[in-house]
């Protein structure tokens, strides 16, 4: 029988500024700067209420920070001056600009106290890209 160890590779982490948009598959470790609800909902899934949250969070290491886009339970976990491991994270694009969220298969965990200081200044959802449309011909 084969070990189940076989075919898994260790996750290679990123740091921030390595973010790029339209690309997936991040795992970083981070530092929540800022975490703010910004809707907060219920609708009726059959006999139950069911939640629908969504917090925008300045998350960063040593290198920048981005906003994060929190979903429902990942709220919970976005908690100011805590350090999380985000797994499989991919970058939206919202008006022009990158935000940080986890794609259908990501995973946010609460992790030790990083040792590292946040890079502030370098603020990657405040940088505007431009759509190009390239025609070959």
């Amino acid at each position: 029988m084969a070990d189940s160890k076989e075919g898994m590779r260790k996750p290679v982490f990123s740091k921030v500024e390595q973010l790029r948009p339209g690309t997936s598959g991040h795992n970083l470790v981070v530092k929540v700067v800022d975490a703010k609800l910004v809707m907060q909902r219920g609708r009726p899934d059959g006999q139950q209420l069911r939640q629908m949250r969504l917090a925008e969070c300045l998350v960063g290491d040593e290198t920048g920070i981005i906003v994060f886009t929190a979903r429902n339970d990942q709220v919970d976990k976005m908690i100011k001056g805590s350090t999380v491991t985000m797994r499989n994270a991919k970058i939206d694009m919202f008006k022009g600009s990158m935000r940080l969220a986890g794609d259908k298969w990501g995973r946010i965990e609460e992790a030790s106290p990083a040792d590292f200081s946040v890079k502030e200044d370098n603020n990657l959802s405040l940088i505007e890209y431009e759509l190009v449309n390239i025609v070959e011909g």
